[in-house]
């Protein structure tokens, strides 16, 4: 990674949590609140987030020859099988249980939300299952 890759995955982080932080993502109520239809600001915060990366990867090859820390734009094929449609349903039932998911929960650290740990403990013990059971071949559905 160069240099200036460096500064730029800082920079984005720093970018990324402020923007969390901003948007009360990290405090669990707020977001447990949002899953129970009792507060609708986090749809605006997703929905504008949702909007600016989709204009972002349509937009971006089309008026750049290339990326601007990179050598080429690739498209990644994404494989929608049964492992994926597991976990996604794992991080959501995670997620409507205790308001977290990783990024707020590193944010909220940021902040003092020393809570947070134990949501970053299970996510910790979450992607040591996955590398276990990551050399198994996907089942297609």
């Amino acid at each position: 990674m160069s240099p200036a890759q460096f500064i730029a995955v800082i920079v984005s982080g720093a970018l990324f949590g402020f923007g969390l932080s901003v948007s009360t993502m990290i405090s669990p109520e707020v977001v447990l609140s949002f899953l129970r239809f009792q507060d609708f600001g986090l749809m605006l915060v997703m929905g504008g987030a949702v909007c600016v990366t989709l204009l972002a990867y349509q937009l971006a090859p089309r008026l750049l020859k290339r990326p601007a820390l990179g050598d080429h734009f690739s498209v990644r094929p994404a494989l929608l099988d049964r492992d994926t449609l597991v976990g996604a349903a794992l991080f959501g039932v995670g997620w409507g249980l205790c308001g977290v998911c990783p990024g707020p929960a590193i944010a909220g650290l940021g902040v003092g939300n020393w809570p947070m740990l134990v949501a970053l403990a299970g996510i910790a013990f979450g992607a040591y299952l996955h590398g276990r059971w990551a050399g198994r071949t996907p089942s297609r559905i």
